[in-house]
């Protein structure tokens, strides 16, 4: 069921890839993103791949931010000692999308079962404009950015600059 309250708004996409062990070549998930992106006439107005240190995060954040109109960090936002995208993302955000990390956790529960209880995607907007955080597996990627993201971006955009 669509709302319909939702402006038409020109979409420009940011990506930021957060991880230790890939870069530009080696990264699927970024670029999974970005054809998404592609397959739905979003410009992409920031690409990066950042390694898990707060500081980086939230400084290619900052970057991406004066570009874009929303971003998705994927990456770092798991349980091991390094991830720290969360933690990054977390305080800068004036206002969370808690319903974001929860129907992620929902629809992932339908593919991958109790495992979806380790994820700790979160959403919310700072200045105006979207910021998703999520795992990086392509398989995650995909259902968050075909499933939740672009089906609300417009919709989400036009509450947070009212």
């Amino acid at each position: 069921m669509k709302v319909g309250h939702e402006e038409p708004i020109r979409l420009v996409g940011g990506v930021i890839t957060v991880s230790s062990t890939r870069n530009r070549e080696s990264d699927t998930s970024g670029r999974t993103i970005i054809s998404i992106y592609d397959d739905h006439s979003i410009p992409l107005g920031h690409y990066e791949v950042v390694p898990d240190r707060i500081e980086l995060i939230r400084e290619e954040l900052t970057s991406a931010l004066a570009c874009c109109n929303f971003v998705v960090l994927d990456g770092g936002t798991g349980l091991t000692h390094d991830d720290c995208t969360i933690e990054a993302v977390s305080p800068l955000l004036e206002k969370r999308i808690d319903g974001f990390g929860e129907l992620f956790r929902m629809k992932s529960y339908d593919e991958i079962g109790t495992a979806a209880m380790l994820s700790r995607a979160i959403a919310g907007i700072i200045g105006g404009k979207a910021v998703f955080c999520i795992p990086g597996s392509t398989g995650a990627v995909k259902l968050a950015v075909e499933s939740l993201i672009i089906p609300e971006i417009r919709h989400i955009l036009t509450h947070a600059n009212k």
